[in-house]
């Protein structure tokens, strides 16, 4: 069963057919919409601000999520996937939106709808990006907004939607091949 910690009086909350592995660790000011899923030893550690998030968002393996000292908040929103070793800190991240693996968003970046973080960029304080590719470090766009982005961030959530329920299965069958 997943660590799931009170602080100061708050409890996390998960909404419906959501999915926590047995050592993924919510503490505190942690919100989560439906069908949401966090992976083997993410970190969501709302102890010095609020994480919310919207329906259908997947942390992956070894992401961690937190904040400064009211000076931040993690905001996602719906269809998000957040790869594996990913680190967001502070950031706000729209709809539909895909942070690659290692990636780091750092406090007050906003990402919006429909873009793509590439694996290993790094997203500095208070940027404001633009949809589309980024990529590099600090990151750059790299490639203008596109149906085939929205698309291929879409994909990615989706595909997740069926990891989370091979997990929540009984027998952790694969049911759909």
């Amino acid at each position: 069963m997943a660590i799931i910690r009170e602080l100061n009086g708050v409890t996390p909350k998960t909404g419906e057919r959501c999915f926590l592995a047995e050592n993924a660790a919510l503490i505190g000011d942690v919100t989560m919409g439906d069908d949401c899923s966090i992976w083997y030893g993410a970190v969501l550690r709302g102890d010095v601000n609020p994480i919310v998030m919207g329906d259908r968002v997947n942390i992956q393996d070894g992401a961690v999520l937190h904040t400064l000292y009211k000076r931040s908040v993690v905001e996602i929103g719906s269809d998000v996937s957040v790869g594996h070793n990913a680190v967001i800190h502070g950031a706000k991240v729209g709809n539909n939106v895909l942070v690659g693996m290692g990636a780091i968003l750092m406090d007050n970046a906003v990402i919006p709808d429909n873009t793509i973080i590439a694996a290993g960029a790094v997203v500095l304080s208070n940027s404001v990006l633009e949809p589309g590719i980024y990529a590099g470090v600090p990151a750059k766009k790299v490639k203008d907004a596109s149906e085939a982005i929205a698309q291929a961030a879409h994909k990615n959530a989706q595909g997740y939607m069926l990891y989370k329920d091979w997990y929540m299965q009984p027998d952790g069958a694969e049911q759909d091949k």
